[in-house]
């Protein structure tokens, strides 16, 4: 009887980002596209690098309330005969307005794509900007408003820029506005503002999906490829960071009598992907601090005294400069207490970080990356993404790899460039640190002032 050798299993191959093809048009657009067999649904991403700070003064919010009325009707359609046509399609459309710029994500499948790249072009270079849809979206705006001061983790994430970034800088103030700018917004100012700034020129689209059979390049071309350029050249990523508030490192109490939780943010100064040493030892380092319920934040205050459900930092980067950010929320009775930890824990990687929780967060980041990567759309937002921040996926890529040499000396390294850029811990406990508490303030002030971490102001709500 004859036996049959064991097959030889070589080791897998270290994962790598899908190849993208790139294509740059006359106009300036930049087109990116992914074959992904298999994947039927096609998803197109348009990254347009207009800032926030474009947006006049006392109308910002504009750029938001544009991206909002793309599709609300274009020059040949009403917004009601538009939405059926996206319907009949089977096109999902959206967009908005953030720090890197306007984002549009458009999905539909396959067969479709042809119809569906001609209805991008009416809402990119034909929008009517109807008077009532301007109008609708402007109260649905201002309803948001209100709502977010009345949702403890939004109102203290409106605190948290305003006391971290410099007043005189855009992002010290809502990306979508404020009641007052936004109820200033006319349908003039909505069209004046995409007629200047939604333009081709430094314009990337990604297309992600099963592209077999069909000529991407000549489908967006055909599509696209009569978009006014502009008129200036205009860069494929925003150049500009952000101004620090100088008086940043401070203790805010926004008052919200009779509240039976605290909502905490905490941040500091971050790295942005340029970073000296690499960018991979930073999600590794939110992850062992926060990043997980194993995390040492969630061990101490979650697991050991019940204060929390659950607290999450992380590192998120701009395309210049960063934020490093701890937020949850955590019994009221508990906050002065939970306060003193949580800058224990942020300060306490100064002895170190072990092998152990290492390796915990080097593998769930490299070996969840396949699974975080395996749809077109996720591929797509990544390609975006990277080209808003001046990147190709060769980053996500090389990324990855380098993760797999993050060790202890590389993570302890990578904190303490951190904290010395910050300010973090100099002088005394709590320098360095934006923390903002929405509250109690009457019921917690004494005991967060006796925690010596630095000035506290409160801040009391109309």
């Amino acid at each position: 009887m004859s036996t049959v050798a064991r097959p030889v299993v070589a080791p897998p191959e270290p994962w790598q980002f899908p190849e993208g093809s790139t294509y740059d048009l006359p106009n300036g657009l930049r087109l990116i596209t992914y074959d992904v067999p298999g994947q039927y649904v096609v998803s197109v991403r348009l990254g347009l690098p207009v800032s926030l700070r474009d947006e006049p003064r006392q109308r910002e919010g504009v750029a938001s309330i544009m991206a909002r009325t793309l599709d609300e009707g274009t020059e040949n359609h009403t917004a009601e005969e538009f939405a059926r046509l996206l319907e009949r399609k089977g096109v999902s459309f959206g967009s908005g307005m953030a720090d890197a710029g306007l984002s549009i994500d458009l999905d539909v499948v396959k067969g479709n794509l042809e119809p569906a790249l001609d209805l991008l072009r009416q809402i990119l270079t034909e929008p009517a900007f109807p008077q009532v849809e301007v109008a609708r979206q402007v109260r649905t705006r201002i309803a948001e408003i209100e709502q977010e001061r009345s949702i403890a983790a939004h109102r203290a994430g409106l605190e948290f820029v305003r006391t971290f970034y410099a007043p005189d800088d855009r992002s010290s103030r809502p990306t979508g506005g404020t009641r007052d700018t936004v109820s200033s917004i006319t349908r003039d100012d909505v069209a004046a503002f995409h007629a200047e700034h939604v333009v081709a020129s430094g314009v990337t689209v990604v297309v992600a999906g099963d592209l077999a059979g069909l000529d991407v390049p000549v489908l967006v071309e055909a599509a696209l490829g009569g978009w006014v350029k502009g008129p200036r050249h205009r860069e494929r990523h925003l150049q500009h960071a952000a101004v620090l508030a100088p008086d940043r490192s401070r203790i805010v109490l926004v008052s919200r009598p009779g509240s039976v939780q605290t909502e905490f943010v905490i941040g500091a100064p971050g790295p942005d992907r340029s970073v000296e040493g690499g960018w991979a030892p930073y999600p590794v380092l939110g992850f062992v601090l926060g990043g997980s319920p194993n995390a040492r934040i969630d061990a101490v205050l979650r697991e050991e005294k019940g204060y929390t459900y659950g607290i999450r930092s992380s590192f998120r980067p701009r395309r210049r400069g960063g934020v490093f950010l701890t937020s949850g929320s955590v019994r009221a009775d508990s906050t002065a207490e939970s306060l003193r930890l949580l800058v224990e824990i942020l300060e306490g990687g100064r002895e170190g970080f072990s092998d152990k929780e290492i390796r915990s967060g080097v593998d769930f980041i490299s070996k969840t990356a396949p699974g975080r990567y395996a749809t077109a759309d996720a591929i797509a937002d990544e390609a975006v993404g990277m080209a808003l921040d001046g990147r190709t996926t060769a980053f996500t890529t090389a990324n990855l790899r380098d993760l797999a040499t993050v060790d202890r000396n590389r993570v302890d390294a990578a904190y303490a460039r951190f904290t010395e850029e910050a300010g973090i811990g100099v002088g005394e406990p709590g320098a360095g640190w934006t923390v903002v508490m929405v509250g109690d303030a009457a019921a917690h002030l004494g005991a967060v002032e006796a925690l010596g971490l630095g000035p506290v102001t409160v801040v009391t709500d109309p």
